[in-house]
């Protein structure tokens, strides 16, 4: 009876070594096919991207709408809330920068038709 059980303990121990050996390379499989996809897939839209460059010597009606973070042809009332969202977030009394204030400020001029010439900057 004792060889009996013997016996059987020694042919689990195998079986169980295999089955451990195919669920690794199965993870491992899938691993890799997930991370295939996931280096193949679309690339999504990120979060907001940012204009990255400098002012223009002379603001123009897209340098304005990038700074306010609108289209060109966004209604009066909307460059308004864009304007004081953005002053919020930059206003030198908050530890902004005044040339950044300056041009939000030129920003909104130059979307609500305001500018008269010049570079409307105080910089």
């Amino acid at each position: 009876m004792q060889r009996q059980s013997r016996d059987s303990t020694e042919m689990v121990a195998p079986l169980i070594a295999g089955i451990a050996v195919a669920a690794a390379a199965y993870a491992g499989r899938y691993s890799i096919r997930a991370w295939q996809a996931f280096k193949a897939r679309p690339p999504t839209a990120r979060v907001r991207r940012f204009y990255e460059g400098g002012f223009q010597p002379s603001m123009t009606r897209r340098e304005a709408a990038l700074i306010l973070g609108v289209r060109e042809s966004t209604p009066a009332e909307k460059i308004k809330e864009a304007h004081r969202r953005v002053m919020v977030a930059n206003h030198p009394d908050a530890g902004g920068s005044h040339y950044l204030a300056s041009k939000i400020n030129e920003a909104k001029d130059m979307m609500l038709r305001r500018n008269k010439g010049g570079s409307g900057s105080a910089f």
